[in-house]
């Protein structure tokens, strides 16, 4: 019997300070609500902007414990409020000079379900993130929410096929991919690795970019939020490459099973010659 989640994805610019960044992101679950969604991820580090074009200590006040901090308490009320299961990229303290690129899962009920922290951390021209974030130390959590088993990974994480086939291991039949990444730098990777990963891994991948360039520095956020199916096919429209959008698409799961009955990769796995991949 077919079961379809009406999932969304919220991609915008840098409005220039944090209140009104969270406003704009309220009013966009409020608008995905409306339609029907009822699951919703926004993009990496959402209520900020992408601070890391730069290395400044200043930005480390964005850092907020999680679950404890108030943005993510002002979410659970509205999660609660809508009915929508949401997924939060922040930048999360858990004290003082420990802090971590992190994506906190909400429940359709205002439930605090747990969160992961980005494994794999850029250094590189535009992208300073070791000066913010220690590597996650979370592994790959799938979260049993009110629309099914749903994993994330983070930007960078992207690279590196390993997180993809771990969640897809535990189980994920949706994975999100919250993202700050720049035109000049990765534009020809982001409709290739993310399809290439669905289907690998056989299930439905939602992949948020940001949109704009901003003060801090000449990164061009491009935008193309998009779903895609375990077959490599958008679901619906890739979004703009300019302008903020909501995306909301149906995503039917009867497809997971069908490309599994088709494509046994999980069944034709010899995990037992994979030791060189973990060797230093």
């Amino acid at each position: 019997m077919s079961r379809v989640i009406r999932a969304a994805l919220f991609q915008t610019a840098w409005t220039g300070d944090k209140e009104s960044m969270i406003q704009v992101h309220e009013q966009a679950a409020r608008d995905a609500a409306a339609q029907g969604a009822q699951v919703l991820c926004f993009q990496e580090l959402f209520y900020g902007p992408y601070f890391c074009q730069v290395q400044d200590k200043a930005f480390y006040e964005y850092a907020e414990q999680i679950p404890e901090g108030p943005t993510v308490q002002r979410f659970q009320a509205l999660a609660k409020e809508l009915g929508i299961v949401l997924v939060l990229p922040m930048y999360e303290e858990e004290q003082p000079g420990v802090l971590y690129n992190t994506a906190a899962v909400i429940d359709a009920d205002g439930s605090y379900l747990g969160k992961y922290r980005k494994t794999h951390i850029p250094q590189v021209q535009g992208f300073w993130e070791k000066f913010y974030f220690r590597p996650g130390n979370s592994g790959w959590p799938v979260f049993d929410t009110a629309v099914g088993r749903i994993g994330v990974y983070i930007c960078y994480d992207r690279h590196f096929p390993e997180g993809w086939r771990a969640l897809g291991l535990a189980g994920a039949e949706i994975v999100f991919n919250p993202s700050a990444t720049s035109r000049g730098l990765s534009a020809y990777l982001w409709q290739l690795e993310q399809p290439a990963a669905a289907v690998a891994n056989e299930y439905f991948v939602g992949a948020i970019n940001r949109v704009g360039v901003e003060e801090l520095g000449d990164n061009d956020f491009y935008g193309t939020t998009y779903f895609v199916d375990p077959e490599a096919q958008f679901v619906g429209e890739v979004a703009s490459d300019k302008e903020t959008e909501l995306v909301v698409r149906d995503l039917d799961m009867a497809k997971l099973r069908e490309v599994r009955d088709r494509w046994q990769f999980y069944r034709d796995r010899t995990p037992g010659t994979y030791g060189p991949l973990t060797a230093p």
